[in-house]
């Protein structure tokens, strides 16, 4: 896991790039990747704005049933046990799957070329805090650009309203 913190005048964004053990990985690795992940989360400060984003190797698919706080319909195919372990940990930190949420074609959506050339899926996710949700202004892959992988480029784009400032004069 990577961490970066970038300050601004009037917010501070905490980025959280992560890559997950894979959907075939044993329990135990993936509890206590989980469990790392949410210790660096709990530190982060509640009025950053912080985006939880990589490879986190989880289908979380399109049917939001008892997670409609934390994603959209918008999902590729069927949550797998990655894609629920990732879903239970946005939820409970209060934070949106931003792949999830924006409605365009699969081809903007799937982030992995399985070797094949054929099978393709979404498992590379961003997610930001719930508070900041609607800061999201979109969430998709780029399947041209040459990023030197089997992973499409994964962007998002952000606007952030920031409040005016003002003087305190008597």
């Amino acid at each position: 896991m990577i961490r970066a913190r970038f300050n601004s005048k009037h917010s501070k964004l905490t980025i959280r790039h992560c890559y997950s053990p894979t959907n075939e990985a044993e329990d135990d690795d993936k509890d206590r990747w989980y469990e790392e992940l949410q210790s660096a989360i709990r530190r982060v400060p509640a009025h950053d704005v912080l985006l939880v984003m990589g490879d986190m190797n989880a289908k979380v698919g399109n049917d939001n049933t008892n997670f409609e706080r934390c994603m959209g319909k918008h999902g590729c195919g069927v949550m797998n046990e990655n894609g629920r372990r990732f879903a239970v940990f946005c939820l409970e930190n209060d934070c949106v799957i931003g792949g999830t949420i924006f409605p365009h074609k699969t081809i903007h959506k799937n982030t992995w070329i399985f070797p094949d050339g054929k099978t393709s899926n979404q498992i590379d996710h961003i997610a930001v805090n719930g508070k900041w949700m609607r800061s999201l202004q979109d969430v998709r892959t780029y399947c041209g650009a040459d990023v030197n992988s089997d992973h499409h480029l994964l962007v998002t784009s952000i606007k952030l309203k920031l409040r005016k400032e003002t003087s305190n004069e008597a």
